[in-house]
């Protein structure tokens, strides 16, 4: 924590008037704090923007309109909770306002689960093409370490006739999960499932499997930002060389993907530890905003 920052944030609610004042100085305070952005924005000032219109309730997107707009006693009041939180407590901006945004889609989240911040989800968007060639096909998916089940619910948006399980070990994240399910009315067709990995699965068998599971290598666990430790430690940590529930679904997976299916994970930053890991495989690296070291797939018959 910043130093200059001990308990709370003074601000006179009478000297910011407007929704511009105080995206202004929920900028200016940010950059004094020296807050870590990696939840969803990269900068100050997007940040600023999506904050004071979700203390507001105002609509998510162009400001514009509202730029002007007057804000009441209590509503200043809000906004300085929100950027006390944000500043002192360094919490991530989407535990404050309860919601994450992935690919044009809102989801609940707390901090029972990780925020949302899959490039997974970019993949999705163009329908995991080439190897999707009919993404009209009644698939089965299977979205493993599930969280908030984002993943699995995108994949639903996105492959309209498919089933997908979401799985999880942690029940309290599940929990998250049934509720973005049923705000995303998906309860028909994506389910959640408590497994510590495959155990529950019973032998069922996908057209591909999404995962992206708890990869931060110890080393790097220690050096994390202050906001990554309000989220579940279980959710980031991966062992020593981040590699240990990865090497559990390399192993795993092959008895749980059709013939012709893949399997698409993702590492962050571990491609090294990863290689060093599994030097017989040679996986495709898939192209995200990100670069093409964040996701890989493999194929079945490469797994096997």
């Amino acid at each position: 924590m910043n130093q200059d920052y001990t308990a709370h944030i003074a601000v006179d609610p009478k000297e910011l008037h407007t929704v511009r004042d105080w995206v202004r100085f929920y900028v200016s305070e940010m950059r004094r704090g020296q807050v870590f952005f990696g939840h969803g924005s990269s900068n100050a000032f997007d940040e600023a923007i999506y904050m004071v219109q979700s203390a507001l309730s105002l609509p998510i997107g162009d400001v514009g309109p509202f730029w002007d707009a007057r804000v009441t006693i209590q509503e200043a009041n809000r906004l300085t909770r929100f950027i006390t939180q944000r500043v002192v407590d360094r919490k991530p901006a989407s535990y404050i306002t309860g919601e994450a945004w992935l690919q044009g889609h809102a989801f609940k989240v707390d901090e029972r689960v990780i925020i949302p911040r899959s490039f997974i989800a970019e993949l999705l968007a163009d329908q995991l093409t080439p190897w999707v060639n009919a993404p009209e096909m009644p698939f089965e998916i299977l979205d493993m370490c599930t969280g908030s089940g984002c993943l699995a619910i995108l994949a639903a948006y996105v492959f309209e006739n498919a089933q997908v399980d979401a799985v999880d070990l942690s029940t309290e994240a599940l929990s998250v999960a049934r509720e973005n399910i049923q705000l995303h009315e998906m309860k028909r067709r994506v389910h959640a499932i408590e497994s510590d990995l495959f155990s529950n699965l019973n032998g069922k068998q996908y057209d591909f499997i999404l995962t992206n599971p708890p990869y931060v290598n110890e080393a790097s666990m220690k050096k994390l930002p202050p906001e990554y430790l309000h989220e579940p430690r279980m959710a980031l940590a991966g062992g020593d060389s981040g590699m240990d529930l990865i090497q559990d679904i390399l192993e795993q997976a092959p008895k749980h993907l059709k013939d012709g299916g893949f399997l698409v994970v993702e590492l962050g930053n571990e491609k090294l530890h990863f290689e060093a890991a599994f030097p017989h495989l040679n996986p495709i690296w898939l192209e995200t905003s990100a670069g093409d070291e964040q996701v890989f797939l493999l194929n079945k018959e490469d797994l096997v």
